[in-house]
């Protein structure tokens, strides 16, 4: 971002060199134009003319040659520099023609001097003057054109040169979301009078349900099923303070209710609290405290074997069951299985969470790291983050290239370190920075370099903040996540990561140069 700050800075200042040489340029053929007016000898008319064509000749020779030592001094190897100085070069061409055209109606009208009165040719030089303005102002809105030609051309040829999975991520969605609400009849028949958390409707979450997947094949559609407490029981999150500061973890802790009112009453349930223990064994189903808890804490990988129980057992009874194989994968922290039908799979991963409040913010399944203690529930921006590219998805034009962006650096980061996370991260600070408008075909290579650019910023400066929406007060009071807190932490880390960037920038030099 500093590069494309210099390069603007310094074309502003090129600019306005040139529209001041341009205004010495016009008033000197005004100037011109008045003292041919009062010629009264032809060859005098001529001799003028061909001295301001002399003169433009000399200016224009002047200006290649500066301009040719500046792309000297200035030769970075990027290709995005490359591009700026191929459009500065084709804007100096349509310069010139603009200042060829001004010669020829220079010298049209000094042909006209000679056969008519002093005042007709005051008025044509007049109908002349606004005549090359108005070419002059053609001449720009074409020069525009043409740059986003040109702009267009280059981002469609980077565009062919990457090989893009052939996906259809929105039928994948669709599918999963009616299988969803098929499982989610069966949730509530079977689970209605239990003690077992109450599911509530799935929510698509991650790359596929926000419009990209980092995988050509094999994409996982993730979906999120918040949890409420069941009769007589309350959930309350506590805060994980003993472990790492940086990344908010908590406890789902299961806390037993009095039920002893006329409702509950006449529902025969009877009190978890102010009953006996042998009449509740008795005539009551055990407390999810006793079912999936460990201790009084809500314990993860209970809770995903018994969603992989609910899922094998409800399967049979589904409308897809008749034309698709069910596959379920071992539950650790999730529940995951895959679909088949000779033709077509989808591999489906069931997350589970708790909402905080009323936002979008959620304690979910999900393990941030390879080791997560079975009573821990991250916290989950997941939810948040899809609604954030659904609203990005609503006012981008239909030719945006956002996601396209995310795709193409998420595979090319593959192997080198960084985390598709990260790179998701940056594009989605970018998104709030830069208009939906800029991130057409047009701007394609640009938009790589920003993100490029930011990945380095991050990296040299350690720090990496969590990009989050919509979060409730006691969120938004907490200190900013720093992704890279592990590079502040460990200089060896930061050192590899650097080097890691700079294999990321190879390759993608070697693809916008179709190195092979």
């Amino acid at each position: 971002m500093e590069v494309r700050a210099k390069l603007q800075e310094e074309e502003k200042i090129r600019l306005q060199w040139e529209v001041e040489h341009l205004v010495l340029v016009k008033q000197s053929v005004l100037a011109w134009g008045d003292l041919l007016s009062s010629a009264r000898q032809h060859w005098q008319v001529w001799a003028l003319a061909w001295l301001l064509l002399l003169l433009l000749a000399l200016w224009c020779m002047w200006r290649k040659g500066s301009l040719r030592t500046e792309e000297q001094g200035e030769g970075h190897g990027d290709v995005n520099e490359e591009e700026v100085e191929n459009v500065h070069a084709h804007e100096k061409d349509f310069g010139n023609e603009d200042e060829e055209d001004n010669e020829m109606e220079v010298e049209e009208d000094d042909s006209d001097d000679g056969h008519a009165e002093d005042v007709d040719n005051a008025a044509a030089n007049e109908a002349g003057n606004e005549a090359a303005n108005a070419a002059n102002v053609n001449d720009v809105g074409n020069q525009v054109q043409e740059f986003r030609d040109r702009a267009h051309n280059f981002g469609r040829i980077i565009m062919e040169r990457i090989q893009w999975p052939v996906q259809d991520l929105q039928g994948g969605c669709m599918w999963t979301r009616t299988l969803m609400e098929h499982f989610a009849i069966y949730f509530r028949r079977v689970l209605s009078n239990s003690f077992y958390p109450v599911l509530q409707g799935a929510i698509g979450v991650g790359s596929a349900f926000e419009g990209w997947s980092p995988r050509e094949q094999d994409v996982v559609y993730q979906v999120l099923i918040p949890m409420t407490p069941p009769r007589g029981h309350s959930f309350h999150l506590e805060l994980d303070t003993a472990r790492q500061r940086r990344l908010r973890n908590f406890h789902i802790r299961v806390q037993q209710e009095c039920t002893c009112t006329s409702e509950q009453q006449a529902e025969n349930m009877l009190c978890f609290l102010h009953h006996p223990e042998e009449e509740l064994r008795r005539h009551q189903d055990p407390s999810l405290l006793h079912t999936l808890c460990t201790g009084s804490y809500l314990d993860v990988e209970k809770t995903a074997r018994w969603f992989y129980q609910l899922v094998r057992a409800i399967w049979p009874a589904l409308p897809e069951s008749h034309r698709w194989h069910l596959v379920l994968l071992p539950p650790r922290r999730s529940c995951q299985f895959k679909v088949t039908n000779g033709r077509e799979s989808y591999r489906i991963e069931i997350l589970f969470g708790v909402r905080q409040g009323n936002s979008d913010v959620f304690v979910s399944s999900q393990p941030r790291q390879a080791h997560t203690s079975s009573t821990i529930w991250p916290e989950s921006y997941a939810v948040a983050e899809m609604k954030f590219f659904r609203y990005i998805a609503r006012w981008a034009p239909p030719d945006s290239l956002h996601l396209k962006c995310l795709q193409f650096f998420t595979r090319l980061q593959l192997g080198l370190g960084f985390s598709t996370y990260t790179i998701k991260t940056i594009v989605m600070h970018l998104l709030s920075i830069l208009p939906a408008s800029q991130w057409r075909r047009r701007h394609f290579v640009s938009r790589l370099m920003d993100i490029r650019e930011s990945l380095r910023t991050c990296v040299e400066s350690r720090c990496l903040n969590h990009f989050i929406v919509r979060l409730p007060p006691e969120v938004l009071m907490a200190r900013s996540c720093n992704l890279f807190h592990d590079l502040v932490m460990d200089p060896v880390a930061h050192s590899q990561a650097m080097n890691q960037y700079m294999d990321l920038q190879h390759w993608l030099k070697r693809i916008l140069r179709n190195e092979q």
